[in-house]
């Protein structure tokens, strides 16, 4: 059986919610760069605690630890704004803020994955890819 999913974004925001849900404190999921990318900008931002990756013999993990055992998620809400069947684009002046700027957005640029704050300020707009709070 194939695990392919056609947002694989998505997915793993998904998973990243339902681990909260059930008070998991982490997850393993199949690697790519763009789900690397996000973690990697969800770690630096402070929402998640660990992003590693581990080389299996068929392909790599992606294995991201939410929070410690004993603490409770920093995440209320994580949520996919672009989909593949209807992107969502902005240039940098409208860039939406989070929860009056408590949250984050992320964007994808030309220069790479970064935050809404980082794009405003280098003055890029993208694709938004979701938004954290």
């Amino acid at each position: 059986m194939s695990v392919t999913t056609t947002d694989p974004i998505a997915d793993m925001l998904t998973r990243i919610r339902n681990a909260i849900n059930v008070r998991k404190h982490e997850i393993s999921l199949p690697h790519s760069k763009i789900k690397e990318a996000v973690a990697r900008s969800l770690q630096a931002n402070g929402f998640i605690d660990a992003v590693s990756v581990t080389d299996l013999s068929v392909g790599k993990q992606l294995h991201i630890v939410i929070n410690a055992e004993d603490a409770n998620a920093r995440i209320t809400e994580i949520k996919r704004l672009s989909k593949p069947g209807r992107r969502h684009y902005s240039n940098a002046r409208e860039i939406p803020t989070v929860k009056r700027g408590r949250g984050v957005v992320i964007v994808s640029t030309s220069k790479g994955l970064m935050t809404g704050a980082e794009a405003k300020a280098q003055g890029l707009g993208g694709e938004l890819i979701a938004s954290i709070y």
